[in-house]
């Protein structure tokens, strides 16, 4: 389910929310749960040389591979922390990200409390959620395609819809919310679906755990592959300041 990202439709939102946060030149931006550092090198071209791009992550494995990819960029500083306790002096972000990563937190709420204190007045901040709830796959069971998308939201994702809440929690954090978008990244192609949305790993867990029939799931997923395909779920992006 992370892998929303390398689909066209992942790369066209992600361009969208760094243009929405209208980064400029000396600032200090900040990369929240910024993973292996894929979007750092795009933060400091935006900040320039005369800027500073903070990424934050607390998986050493990410934070190696986001430290080796920007091991030439100066201006990149990859730090160890929680996002319930960002590493950061209160008021010193002028831009701040968190994409893909509210839905994975324990209290997003408190999450979100964590950028409104560390960013400084007048600052933006860009947040980017999928709803699951709205993941559907078209086949002849429809039903089958239901039970799917309710063992994602119940089983496998946290906060598995917290891109409907996203401006709400938003404003209830103190930001002042400015654009809300939905973006619906779409999939015609089984293979490609089920590499980024795990469908056959997700069916056959839905399986073992009891929550579909397993005959009746493995007629699903391997009917997918058979003819034209189609799968959606909706993307929510926030862009609020401080």
């Amino acid at each position: 389910m992370l892998r929303t990202a390398a689909s066209d439709a992942g790369r066209a939102y992600k361009q969208q929310l760094l243009d929405l946060l209208d980064i400029q030149a000396g600032q200090t931006a900040l990369d929240v749960g910024c993973g292996p550092g894929t979007d750092l090198p795009a933060l400091a071209e935006r900040v320039g040389d005369s800027g500073m791009v903070i990424g934050v992550d607390r998986d050493p494995a990410m934070l190696i591979q986001a430290r080796e990819r920007t091991g030439d960029l100066d201006q990149v500083e990859v730090r160890e922390g929680d996002v319930h306790a960002l590493p950061l002096v209160p008021g010193t972000v002028d831009r701040a990200k968190a994409d893909r990563v509210l839905m994975h937190v324990a209290e997003p709420a408190d999450a979100l409390a964590q950028l409104h204190r560390t960013t400084r007045p007048g600052a933006r901040v860009g947040l980017a959620e999928p709803d699951w709830d709205t993941l559907i796959v078209d086949t002849e069971d429809l039903e089958t395609s239901r039970a799917f998308t309710r063992f994602i939201t119940a089983e496998i994702v946290r906060n598995a819809t917290i891109g409907r809440s996203l401006a709400r929690l938003a404003e209830q954090a103190g930001f002042h919310v400015d654009t809300v978008l939905g973006t619906t990244p779409v999939f015609q192609d089984f293979h490609e679906a089920d590499h980024t949305l795990g469908l056959g790993r997700n069916m056959q867990k839905a399986i073992s755990d009891g929550h579909i029939d397993r005959d009746r799931g493995r007629r699903w997923f391997d009917g997918l592959s058979q003819g034209p395909f189609y799968a959606s779920f909706t993307l929510v992006s926030v862009i609020c300041s401080r």
